[in-house]
């Protein structure tokens, strides 16, 4: 499986994530005379080297009628604050994605990443969206930044992206507004129950709401680096400069799974004495339903001798609450057991399989560490024997 890692051990903004992805690219200066083609009103794109603490990383430098934005910040303005600038509600921002040259479903996402910030902002301020404004270098400045990233994910193409818990700073942060506290309030909205952390290590803003809303659009997963062969490595770098720490956002890309043969899950179980067998097959179906990649029913010896079963679960992380909530809800237990387990598994991919009659039926293949197993979809065979009225033990044979 292709997967993207991004560490966000330094915040994540949306320049540091279209510099780290454009390092990721096997031609970054076609790459970026690309991301000049956009056809965004007055934008230019350009390509730095930047060191952080000895590591050579990039900085993509955005430009608006020749004037860089300098925090990346992008807060809406509810009256004049003294801009020279024109301001743009979020109907004029996305009028001018959707006449970008970049394909739908960029377009798309970038019109999708912008409204989550637009619905932040609206939050932040208790006004409705369509009073949220943005002044002009803040507005196509933050535009660029989607647009980049949008473009490059669509054209790394990941399977997944997963993300380290996002390092948001400390201290105040300076904007429009007055001095707010970090992160800020729209920072904190797009952040909203996804894992983030502030150490008190570093004074300042490290994660913006662009990058903030980047993550939450994108990122299937968050937690530690899964095992993987990574095969490019980029490094974006920020605009300021932490003593003793890289401001980067390292992002590896690289082959998990089949490569790797590795992932994790929770095994998560409860014992019930008071339920009848049909409601134990119901709560298993709806375990299923949640997210569970397996569920197992135990026999088993409870207090008082009563017979009872042991009910066990096995999820991804990212379904572990999902699989959590329907074990309570769907059994009667109290309580749950959990333990994260490291397993050891076999690539696994679905190919189509022609039939003596030329039916088509889907056919599952495992392989690794020197195995390779091969079986028919069961579904399929069990319609065509059904069918065909053949013993779906002869179907399956062929």
């Amino acid at each position: 499986m292709k997967t993207l890692y991004l560490d966000c051990g330094m915040g994540a903004a949306g320049d540091m994530l279209a510099a780290a992805l454009l390092e990721l690219m096997p031609d970054p200066d076609a790459a970026l005379a690309r991301l000049n083609a956009f056809g965004i009103p007055g934008v230019a794109y350009a390509r730095e080297k930047s060191a952080k603490c000895g590591i050579m990383g990039t900085h993509l430098k955005v430009t608006v009628h020749g004037e860089e934005e300098g925090h990346h910040h992008h807060h809406e303005h509810g009256h004049d604050h003294g801009h020279r600038h024109e301001h743009h509600g979020l109907e004029d921002i996305l009028h001018q994605v959707g006449h970008l040259a970049l394909p739908d479903k960029v377009k798309e996402n970038v019109a999708a990443v912008y409204r989550l910030l637009a619905d932040a902002e609206s939050r932040a301020h208790g006004r409705p969206v369509g009073e949220i404004h943005f002044h002009e270098v803040g507005a196509l400045d933050a535009v660029a930044d989607v647009a980049a990233v949008c473009w490059l994910l669509a054209e790394l193409s990941p399977d997944e992206i997963v993300a380290s818990p996002v390092h948001v700073g400390s201290g105040t942060v300076r904007c429009a507004h007055g001095v707010l506290p970090v992160p800020a309030p729209a920072t904190a909205f797009l952040l909203e129950g996804l894992p983030s952390y502030s150490d008190g290590a570093v004074r300042g803003e490290l994660c913006t709401p662009t990058g903030a809303a980047l993550l939450r659009h994108f990122v299937t997963r968050f937690g530690p680096q899964p095992a993987m062969r990574v095969t490019a490595i980029g490094h974006g770098a920020g605009a300021k400069d932490f003593e003793g720490l890289a401001n980067l956002l390292r992002a590896s890309l690289g082959e998990s799974g089949e490569a790797a043969g590795t992932d994790e899950v929770f095994e998560l179980s409860c014992n019930v004495d008071d339920m009848t067998g049909e409601e134990i097959a119901f709560a298993c179906e709806r375990l299923f339903a949640a997210g569970a990649k397996d569920v197992a029913t135990i026999p088993l010896t409870m207090k008082k001798g009563r017979p009872g079963v042991m009910i066990q679960a096995l999820c991804a992380p990212a379904d572990h609450d999902a699989v959590v909530a329907a074990m309570f809800r769907h059994t009667t237990t109290l309580g749950i057991r959990e333990t994260r387990c490291r397993r050891q598994v076999l690539a696994r991919r679905e190919e189509t399989a022609t039939l003596p009659d030329g039916t088509a039926v889907r056919r599952k293949v495992s392989e690794g560490y020197g195995v390779r197993r091969v079986k028919l979809e069961h579904d399929d065979v069990a319609a065509y024997a059904r069918k065909a009225d053949v013993p779906l033990r002869e179907v399956a044979a062929k």
